[in-house]
């Protein structure tokens, strides 16, 4: 399991590179694909479906992409990006088109479903964290604004 969390780690980090992240975000694009692979392995150990774990996996990157690119100041992409990376269901699409070229069909249909729908977690996952973490910003930002409003008029009196 350590080595897996390891290898999620660089296989962030190596996409990164690829990408020209800043060499001060390449550590933080890393963790982001190594806290996608530890919340993965945690939903599915404890019997979750490959598609909840990796929906659960996208939506924790999603979220720490976001606040990273507060503290760093810096788009979100460059932590999200990579951080699915260790998530994208690469061996069920091989699996698919190895299954196509041994003209077993109803494997290769049961396959391209399944990594479809791994791809729809994964997008479903990113995209409802970024909603939540803009809604809850908002509402904190709102009740910020009120009590400056509030402390301003307890000032006039």
């Amino acid at each position: 399991m350590i080595r897996q969390i390891v290898l999620a780690f660089f296989g962030s980090v190596f996409p990164a590179i690829l990408f020209n992240i800043d060499r001060k975000k390449l550590v933080w694009a890393g963790i982001s694909g190594t806290l996608a692979w530890i919340s993965y392995l945690i939903v599915f150990n404890y019997g979750g479906s490959v598609i909840i774990a990796t929906f659960m996996g996208a939506f924790v990157v999603g979220v720490y992409s976001e606040v990273m690119a507060r503290r760093l100041k810096a788009p979100s992409m460059q932590f999200s990006i990579p951080g699915i990376f260790p998530l994208v269901p690469g061996v069920m699409a091989y699996n698919t088109v190895l299954y196509i070229v041994a003209q077993n069909y109803d494997l290769a249909y049961s396959s391209a479903m399944k990594t479809i729908i791994v791809g729809g977690a994964i997008a479903f996952g990113m995209m409802l964290s970024s909603t939540t973490y803009k809604f809850f910003s908002k509402i904190q930002r709102d009740i910020e604004t009120k009590k400056a409003a509030q402390n301003k008029i307890k000032e006039m009196n």
